[in-house]
């Protein structure tokens, strides 16, 4: 989550994993009288460590400095141990945070820790050249600490004050999501030394650190005993640098890797300075002549032991479903998955972990990959699984078949249909741990990868809900491709050139890639790029997803709770059940206005010239059936369900239901219009998202058939004042005629809306404003509302400031992650 994930693998299983050390324990010495590693324990690792348990220090030695006061260069990596445990946030645990290279160099009576900055080089030029390049840019000094010389010369540092400073920006990060006023308590941080290891290429270390804030948010306040302070405990880990031999992987946009980016300044003319380097773990073939063989290190992952049964094995076997791939790409054997041993310390550098996360509230789930910043090598793998995402799924589940199914065991059992998902989810994050983008496009070709988002195939059998097909099992075929294109260096050759023409066949066979780009956002442009969609044609699933909204929404009730389970929560599990259809709304908004585009790079399969505004004809249909979606009819609560639905609760208040309901009518009374509302507003952020309706502007200039913001904006106000069947659907309607006519006020103002398309909406809702007087009306409800909002409309300072008000917001609770 994504928000986008990093790349991630593991860098040093040339070290076998173990679930304990021999270095663990302390070597004894004799050491003259004031040798200041008196008392202390040594632990030989990676460079020998002295730790003194009681003092507090934790003396670091170092090799002789060179000329230049360099006295190593390691890399430097850090991740929280433990976590605050939100998810908006984020600080989770496990979290890792980037491999960056640090020089530890003495100046005089100091010792530097310094970043370097690898990414601007010049590969192939002279020293001098070379030292140009580097020296032009900054690097970043994050710690001078005293230079210690012992009595043999031994050079020592004690690093136990840098390890308590906040380099893993835990401040900033807690300084968001309103969050206010946080900062290090360096009087209540420390280096721990009771969690000190050292192995033979990676050593090991950790502090607590308590941040403070006499202003806590609301997150903060939910977790915190004491909001005012939090505290956490941070993992460094100082590591060898990778052995010479990996071999990169030139980036291709094609390709759906991710990757480290360098300016080389060494590029010849007419080549490429920025360069892109793709992530990807180092995989060396014990025949490197066959085109099948094992390799000398496979690739490992583990699986958190920490998951509770049936999840552990779901996620071990989901995330075994890479194994397939890289048997196709001519590796044996070369990528395994295991339960994490007893024991064994899942921030350890030598283990690729699957961690099982719990947060207060549910959240993303992400696959990291801990990358050399030199070459873009996958290090370590590290996925973030939230543990409510699955509680999550039992709950749509449940609203959608009835929660007496649960235990069942037969297809639409929801804890067999939440395992599939879960498959599908351990797949899809260790998919980004082992390089891979995201391919939104997977579902509009038949599943064909686990890198996009699924959303649950709903059937419908008998009219009721079905779950059958709800989820796919194993990797499409996108997933086998980019594997092979990632890994699969051919046994002679060069790899490169292979690489780029297996990318180029896919192309040309119509593989589909779209990655976040051009897909996250409700505004996007690309077709085939839409997340929880489903289905080839976004239109005619959309029908087909009302279809089962409403046969969802018809059988909604009691029935969604299990035994002795308060009915109250029937609010919350009438969220995801009413708003069911809003991600396909998503995607066959994307049509309108929409043009599709590639990859394409000089000389490939692809036809740059290819990407084009879709069909006219497409966009008129994908109008029609989005406005159908703001049908008062479908968005008129049933009302049995208006009783259940007002049930009050007693006890504490669960802030994961306070930001997941749908404001009511005053205290526990469910407001029906207000969930007409909401479902407009789902509609409505399509088709009116300015960015939208400045290419249908567009659109609509090169080609007359296709609809303009104009028809957009006329259609709408047609609904907004359209005849209803009945009084009680007229409230419906007037309710989502609000909802139209601000949102277009407000894209009217919009500055991404373009000149032409906001005069446009503009006039438009002038001209409405202008008719109503002219009007008759079939209930005095109608005649106020219409007159009412016409001069709203005619009144620029009220308009502008009703906009402004927040008051006048219909907030849609949070659908994202849906599984």
């Amino acid at each position: 989550m994504i928000r986008t994930s990093i790349a991630v693998s593991v860098l040093f299983a040339m070290v076998a994993p173990v679930a304990a050390s021999a270095a663990d324990r302390p070597a004894t010495q004799r050491l003259p009288a004031g040798d200041p590693r008196g008392g202390t324990e040594r632990l030989d690792g990676l460079l020998p460590v002295h730790v003194d348990r009681k003092g507090g220090r934790i003396l670091l030695a170092l090799p002789a400095p060179g000329r230049d006061g360099v006295a190593t260069r390691l890399l430097y990596i850090n991740a929280l141990r433990t976590g605050l445990g939100s998810a908006p946030i984020g600080l989770d645990r496990a979290q890792p945070g980037p491999a960056q290279e640090l020089v530890i160099r003495r100046l005089g009576k100091k010792i530097a820790f310094e970043l370097a900055n690898p990414r601007f080089r010049a590969t192939n030029g002279s020293a001098a050249e070379q030292a140009a390049a580097s020296d032009a840019f900054a690097t970043s000094t994050l710690w001078l600490g005293d230079a210690i010389d012992a009595a043999d010369g031994t050079l020592l540092v004690d690093i136990a004050p840098f390890l308590a400073r906040d380099t893993k920006g835990i401040t900033a990060q807690l300084n968001s999501g309103g969050e206010k006023g946080w900062k290090l308590v360096e009087a209540l941080s420390a280096a721990d030394t009771n969690n000190v290891r050292a192995f033979p290429l990676n050593l090991e270390f950790e502090a607590r650190q308590t941040y403070a804030s006499e202003t806590p948010g609301a997150e903060v306040r939910n977790i915190a005993p004491d909001p005012r302070q939090v505290t956490m405990v941070v993992r460094h880990s100082f590591v060898a640098m990778p052995t010479p031999g990996y071999v990169t992987r030139a980036f291709d946009p094609r390709g759906g890797s991710f990757a480290t980016q360098v300016l080389d300044f060494g590029a010849p003319l007419g080549g490429q300075i920025v360069q892109n380097l793709s992530n990807r773990f180092r995989l060396e073939r014990v025949d490197p002549a066959a085109p099948r063989s094992r390799v000398k290190t496979p690739i490992t992952f583990y699986i958190d032991n920490a998951a509770p049964e049936p999840i552990r094995t779901a996620l071990l076997e989901g995330a075994s479903w890479w194994k397939a791939a890289f048997e196709a790409a001519g590796y044996i054997d070369a990528y395994r998955v295991e339960i994490l041993p007893d024991g064994a310390d899942p921030l350890d550098m030598r283990y690729n972990v699957v961690n099982w996360v719990n947060r207060a509230t549910r959240g993303w789930s992400y696959g990291y990959a801990v990358s050399d910043p030199r070459t873009g090598e996958i290090l370590k793998g590290s996925v973030l699984l939230g543990s409510l995402r699955v509680r999550q799924d039992m709950l749509i589940y449940e609203g959608l078949v009835g929660a007496d199914k649960t235990g069942t065991g037969g297809p639409n059992d929801p804890a067999q249909v939440a395992l599939a998902r879960i498959r599908q989810l351990a797949a899809h994050e260790v998919g980004h741990a082992l390089g891979l983008q995201h391919n939104f496009a997977g579902s509009t070709q038949d599943r064909a990868s686990v890198m996009d988002y699924p959303a649950p195939r709903i059937g419908l059998v008998d009219g009721a809900p079905d779950l059958s097909d709800a989820y796919g099992v194993g990797l499409g075929a996108w997933d086998h491709h980019a594997i092979d294109w990632l890994y699969g260096d051919p046994a002679g050759g060069n790899p490169d050139a292979a690489a780029q023409a297996k990318a180029a066949a896919a192309e040309a066979k119509g593989l589909r890639f779209v990655s976040d780009e051009n897909s996250r956002v409700v505004s996007a442009s690309q077709p085939w790029g839409s997340l929880w969609d489903d289905g080839a044609d976004p239109v005619a699933e959309l029908e087909r997803m009302m279809a089962v909204r409403a046969a969802a929404i018809a059988r909604f009730g009691p029935r969604a709770l299990a035994a002795g389970e308060p009915v109250a929560a029937l609010r919350r599990k009438f969220v995801p059940i009413w708003l069911l259809h809003r991600y396909q709304v998503e995607a066959a908004g994307k049509l309108l206005g929409g043009a599709t585009s590639t990859y394409a790079v000089a000389g490939g399969a692809g036809d740059p010239a290819a990407a084009a505004p879709v069909d006219a004809a497409a966009q008129q249909r994908a109008l029609d059936v989005l406005l159908a979606t703001l049908d008062p009819a479908a968005l008129d609560v049933p009302e049995p369900l208006i009783a259940p639905l007002s049930t009050g609760w007693s006890g504490d208040r669960d802030r994961q239901t306070d930001i997941e309901v749908m404001r009511t009518a005053g205290s526990a009374v469910f407001d029906p219009l207000v969930a007409a509302e909401v479902a407009a507003e789902v509609s409505l952020a399509a088709l009116l998202a300015p960015e939208r309706l400045a290419r249908l502007t567009d659109q609509h200039r090169r080609d007359a058939a296709v609809p303009g913001a104009g028809e957009v904006a006329r259609r709408l106000l047609a609904l907004a004042d359209a005849p209803a069947a009945s009084a009680r659907l007229g409230a419906v309607r007037r309710a989502i005629g609000t909802r139209i006519i601000l949102n277009m006020a407000r894209a009217a103002a919009a500055p991404a809306t373009g000149s032409e398309a906001s005069a446009v909406i503009d006039q438009a809702l002038a001209d409405w404003a202008g008719a109503q007087g002219k009007r008759r009306f079939a209930s005095a409800e109608d005649r106020a509302w219409a007159l009412s909002t016409g001069r709203l409309i005619g009144d620029r300072e009220a308009l502008a400031a009703a906009l402004r008000d927040t008051g006048n917001d219909v907030p849609v609770p949070p659908g994202m992650p849906i599984g």
